[in-house]
């Protein structure tokens, strides 16, 4: 007999229902459009496809160290040095299997289960989900224009009090997903600041970076050595399905992650680490690519209010525009469904992001081609009129 454990009695992410269902009825022949998950439209860059190739014919694809190829993470090093002036110790560096994995890694390490750790709402899914499965108190910390769609000092003191808890941990997004919010350096750095004087472990997303189009990215690597940095080769890179992606860890916190890892993944894929490697290199393509997206962008700014759909949030970075559908419905779900089934536009409801508000929001990812985004809104241009 089989009994079901308490841990896994999470909320679905809706998004991958989305997907699933968008799937199906593509392959029955249905001309489905997804705007539903943060997948980029472009392959892996041309250089990575070519390493992986020369990998496959004549190298042995197996194993590395738990925390990756030594390679890969002098190039990260490098990456910091390069992009924000900052020297990072390639010791300090894991390589993760997606930066799902780097989350999990990050949170055993850092996290007793009954610990508190604020996240922003709205924000991603599997945060909640996984913070609850691991048995932490998740606290979520309502951003609006009052707190510039981003983590404060002050918004974390008042969902500390509200609580009734101490945080032992924070972690907070740029560019974040749902809201493409771009926390300035001076916020991240007041939240830096705040969490090193309360003894809080930071953990900074930053697996948007380089998909940015107001403000600049900026790592909270800039201001010190004691956060957890997750990136990822999945977004930027157009690398999602390769499940690829690193951490930057304080010196005391890397030998505890790598036996986490050692145990629980052993390493991630050894051909994903090679593609990476080149990937790294590959700037001309990926700014092409960065460029349709901030294309696409613009054109939703525009396009989604005129069909009744204001944006609740400023589409500064990633690729998503977070949107108002209260004048169509009081649930996302439904009117996600009903749009799917009848003019085969696939969203994600904003339930999977805002348990409170959600209902009354969709999030439009815009990273897949221009020709996409045209059809699509008319598409619902037509179903809403």
């Amino acid at each position: 007999m089989v009994s079901i454990s308490r841990r896994s009695e999470v909320e679905p992410f809706h998004a991958m229902d989305v997907l699933a269902e968008a799937t199906r009825r593509r392959q029955a022949g249905a001309p489905v459009i997804s705007m539903a998950v943060g997948q980029p439209g472009h392959p892996a860059p041309q250089v990575a496809l070519e390493a992986a190739r020369d990998a496959l014919a004549h190298g042995r694809i197996g194993y590395t160290d738990a925390l990756g190829l030594v390679e890969l993470r002098q190039k990260l090093a490098g990456y910091y040095k390069d992009r924000h002036g900052v020297s990072v110790d390639p010791a300090r560096i894991a390589v993760t299997t997606g930066s799902s994995a780097g989350f999990n890694l990050a949170f055993l390490t850092l996290f007793d289960a009954g610990d508190a750790v604020a996240i922003a709402r709205p924000g991603y899914p599997a945060y909640r989900a996984i913070l609850s499965a691991l048995g932490l108190k998740v606290v979520e910390v309502p951003v609006n224009a009052g707190t510039g769609f981003t983590l404060t000092p002050e918004s974390l003191e008042a969902a500390q009090s509200q609580a009734g808890v101490r945080l032992k941990g924070v972690l907070i997004a740029s560019p974040a997903n749902p809201t493409g919010t771009v926390t300035s350096r001076e916020q991240l750095k007041a939240v830096y600041d705040y969490c090193k004087g309360q003894g809080i472990s930071l953990i900074s997303d930053e697996i948007y970076h380089g998909l940015t189009y107001a403000g600049e990215d900026t790592t909270a690597l800039e201001f010190g050595d004691d956060a957890v940095i997750i990136n990822s080769f999945s977004k930027y890179y157009c690398m999602t399905g390769w499940r690829i992606g690193w951490m930057v860890l304080p010196e005391e916190a890397a030998r505890p992650m790598e036996c986490l890892a050692q145990s629980l993944y052993i390493s991630a894929p050894e051909l994903s680490q090679v593609a990476a490697i080149a990937a790294l290199g590959a700037g001309e393509e990926l700014e092409h690519y960065k460029a349709s997206c901030a294309a696409n962008r613009e054109f939703l700014l525009k396009r989604l209010p005129q069909l009744g759909m204001p944006l609740l949030s400023p589409m500064d970075g990633a690729f998503y525009a977070y949107v108002d559908v209260s004048r169509f419905t009081n649930d996302s779900m439904a009117f996600a469904k009903r749009m799917l089934a009848e003019i085969n536009v696939a969203a994600t409801p904003g339930m999977d992001f805002d348990p409170v508000d959600g209902h009354l929001a969709l999030r439009m990812s815009y990273a897949g081609t221009m020709t996409e985004m045209f059809e699509a809104t008319d598409r619902i241009g037509r179903w809403l009129a």
